[in-house]
């Protein structure tokens, strides 16, 4: 376990005591953790109420480790990055089952998914932990998105403000809420 002597008050060390991480952690070790994460809604998306309720959806759980890797790894640089893209019943089928599939009209879904880019040995490496029961990262590969091709924004310096505006833009809430609802069903089914 971490000691909780001079980081006391970081996220860090919140988060590798609830997670039971070492203190001497690496990037691999808190990406799988955060990734083991449960998948839902908390009542608050921000890094603290992942970590006080132990659930996140993409946003909440990115958005956590990137303050995370930033916190401890600044020379990753750390990017949250947004894509809009079409979701249809076919690929959800497939990847999330009947359940989140039969929330999907036939002509699909838009909705807005949040990754992250950090920079390792001066490459770009895509980092995808939304589902725990997704493939887990090896410490140097891009990871496979969980949603389909699409267009990417930077989230800026607000990304909870960026994704909203995607998603007012984009997408029809009548169609995405409980297509969201589905997929957490889906994903605590699966863990």
């Amino acid at each position: 376990m971490i000691s909780m002597g001079s980081m006391s008050g970081s996220l860090f060390a919140r988060f590798a005591a609830r997670a039971g991480l070492p203190g001497d952690a690496s990037p691999q070790q808190v990406v799988n953790a955060v990734q083991a994460v449960a998948y839902g809604r908390p009542r608050s998306p921000a890094p603290e109420g992942v970590i006080s309720e132990w659930k996140g959806t993409c946003s909440g759980k990115h958005a956590l480790l990137a303050r995370l890797l930033d916190e401890r790894w600044p020379e990753l640089h750390p990017r949250l990055v947004h894509r809009v893209y079409r979701a249809d019943r076919a690929s959800v089928l497939r990847q999330h089952g009947h359940i989140a599939a039969s929330t999907v009209p036939d002509g699909g879904l838009t909705d807005v998914h949040r990754y992250l880019v950090i920079t390792l040995d001066c490459q770009d490496v895509t980092i995808d932990i939304t589902f725990p029961a997704d493939p887990s990262w090896d410490g140097h590969r891009s990871m496979r998105l969980t949603c389909g091709d699409g267009q990417d924004f930077p989230a800026g310096p607000d990304p909870a403000a960026s994704k909203a505006m995607l998603e007012a833009r984009h997408c029809d809430p009548r169609l995405r809420e409980p297509f969201i609802a589905a997929l957490t069903l889906a994903a605590q089914r699966s863990e």
